[in-house]
C-alpha cells in the first residue's frame, strides 16, 4: 500500500484555503493565516466579556447553576476547542520530538502561572480598591489553567502519539491512536466520577449569612455515598479538596444560586443545606480530564483543516464529526449523564465539542468560503489579539484604569456608579 503523502510543505505556515498553485524551488510559499479561526477565538472572547458583565442583569446567559446549559457554559470548551485547531496546525510536521516537547511544556507552565496570578485572587475586584492574596488562600485553579492542563495533553498526544498512513485520508483511521486516548481518559473520568466514596466531610469558613457578624461556623457536609452528582457530594469537589486544600476551592461557586440556597444580596443564610456553604472549583482537577478531550477533539479538526484542501471536502467532514459528538452527547444526557459544567462531564464534552465544530464550521464557510472577511473584521482584530484583551479583563486593568479616575472620593468613580445603579449586587 502507497504510503500517504503530505500536502502542504514546511514552509507554509497554514493550510490553504483552496488548492496551491504550483511553485518552483525557488518560490517561497506563504499563506495566510485562517481568519476563521481568529474569527471564533474572537467571537470567544467577546462572549466571555458579555457574560461576565451582562450575567448579573441578565441571568439566563449566565453559568447555569449546575445542571443544564446556558450561553456563558460553552464559553470555555469553544476555548479548548481552538487550541486543539491550532495545535494541529502548529505541529503538522514535528522533526524534533523532545525539542517540541520542551518548548510545549515550557508554554503551558507560563500559561498556567500567569492564570494563578490573574485568577489567584492577587488582583483586586470591581468592588475594591485593594490588591494582594494570603498564600494560605490563594486559588490554584482557574480558566488558563485549565487551558493550559488541556493544551500540553492534547500537544503530547500530537507529538508521540503517530499518525497511521493511508492513501486515502480518514480523521478517524489516520488518527485511531490519538480517539483511543479519548476513550481513556473519558473512563478514567467517569470511574473516578462515580466509583470514588465520598465521607462526610467539614467546611470551617467565615459566616457571610444575614443572622451571624464575622464568626467562625463549621458547616457539616452529610455525604458518605458513590457516585452522587450533586454539589457538595462529588467526588469531583473531593479530590480537589484533598490535592489542592479545601481553602484553595473557588469560593463563590454558581451552584450557591440554586432555589435551595436562598441567596440573598447579603449572602447565603444559615438555615439553608450545609453544601450551599462549600467551595468548589469549576476549573477543578477531575474536569481537566474530560476538558483534555474536548482539545483533543478540536485537534481532530485541525487535522482536517492540515490534511485536506478542499472546501467541501472539509466542510463534510467537519460536519458529520459535529453531528456524531453532538448526538452521542445528548444520547448520554438522555441515559442519565447530565450535562454539567462545572463537573465537565462527558455528555457536556461532546454536546459543546459539536457546537463548538459547528460553529467553527459556519465561519469557515462565510469567512473563508464565501469571503464575507470584512463582515467579521471586529472580531477577528480581537481573536488575534485574544490573550492580552483576556487579561486586561480578567485581571481587571480595565477596572483598575476607570477606577483612577473619581469625584471628590476614591470609591465615587464610575465602576461605583454602575455597580450601585445597574447590577445593584
Amino acid at each position: 500500500m502507497a504510503e500517504y503523502t503530505p500536502l502542504y510543505t514546511d514552509e507554509q505556515q497554514y493550510p490553504p484555503p483552496s488548492p496551491p498553485p504550483y511553485a518552483t524551488a525557488a518560490v517561497k510559499i506563504i499563506t495566510p493565516r485562517v481568519a476563521s479561526l481568529d474569527v471564533f477565538r474572537g467571537l470567544c472572547v467577546f462572549l466571555m466579556m458579555l457574560v461576565d458583565y451582562g450575567g448579573s442583569i441578565f441571568p439566563t446567559i449566565a453559568h447555569v447553576p449546575w445542571n443544564g446549559l446556558h450561553l456563558a457554559d460553552f464559553v470555555m470548551p469553544f476555548f479548548l476547542f481552538i487550541a486543539g485547531v491550532s495545535l494541529a496546525i502548529a505541529y503538522k510536521k514535528v522533526t524534533d520530538r523532545m525539542d517540541a516537547t520542551k518548548k510545549a511544556m515550557s508554554k503551558a507552565v507560563k500559561l498556567f502561572f500567569l492564570g494563578v496570578l490573574i485568577q489567584g485572587g492577587y488582583l483586586h475586584g470591581a468592588k475594591s480598591l485593594t490588591y494582594g492574596v494570603d498564600i494560605l488562600q490563594i486559588r490554584w485553579m482557574g480558566i488558563l489553567q485549565r487551558i493550559s492542563i488541556a493544551y500540553i495533553v492534547a500537544a503530547l498526544c500530537e507529538i508521540w502519539i503517530p499518525c497511521r498512513k493511508w492513501t486515502r485520508f480518514s480523521v478517524v483511521r489516520s488518527y485511531i491512536w490519538q480517539w483511543c486516548l479519548v476513550v481513556i481518559l473519558c473512563a478514567v473520568y467517569s470511574g473516578l466520577l462515580y466509583g470514588l466514596f465520598v465521607p462526610d466531610w467539614h467546611i470551617p469558613k467565615l459566616s457571610t449569612s444575614v443572622s451571624a457578624s464575622n464568626s467562625t461556623v463549621v458547616y457539616k457536609v452529610k455525604c458518605g455515598l458513590r457516585g452522587d452528582l450533586t454539589p457538595g457530594c462529588n467526588s469531583a469537589g473531593m479530590i480537589d479538596r484533598y490535592v489542592l486544600g479545601i481553602n484553595h476551592l473557588y469560593a463563590k461557586p454558581a451552584y450557591g444560586n440554586l432555589k435551595e440556597c436562598n441567596k440573598t444580596q447579603i449572602g447565603i443564610p444559615e438555615s439553608s443545606p450545609s453544601w450551599c456553604h462549600a467551595p468548589f472549583d469549576p476549573e477543578g482537577i477531575l474536569g481537566s480530564l474530560t476538558a483534555a478531550v474536548t482539545c483533543i477533539i478540536g485537534l481532530q479538526f485541525g487535522h482536517i483543516l492540515v490534511q485536506t484542501q478542499d472546501h467541501k471536502e472539509r466542510l463534510h467532514w467537519w460536519s458529520v464529526l459535529s453531528i456524531y459528538c453532538s448526538m452521542l452527547g445528548v444520547l448520554l444526557a438522555i441515559l442519565g449523564v447530565p450535562l454539567n459544567k462545572s463537573l465537565y462531564t462527558v455528555s457536556y464534552t461532546l454536546v459543546t465539542s459539536g457546537c463548538a465544530g459547528l460553529t467553527f464550521n459556519a465561519f469557515y464557510l462565510l469567512v473563508d468560503v464565501w469571503n464575507y472577511r470584512w463582515l467579521m473584521s471586529i472580531l477577528e482584530w480581537i481573536g488575534v489579539h485574544s490573550l492580552g484583551i483576556f487579561i486586561l479583563l480578567t485581571s481587571n486593568l480595565a477596572i483598575v484604569i476607570l477606577q483612577g479616575f473619581y469625584l471628590g472620593s476614591p470609591k465615587n468613580n464610575i465602576i461605583h456608579w454602575i455597580i450601585s445603579a445597574v447590577i445593584r449586587q
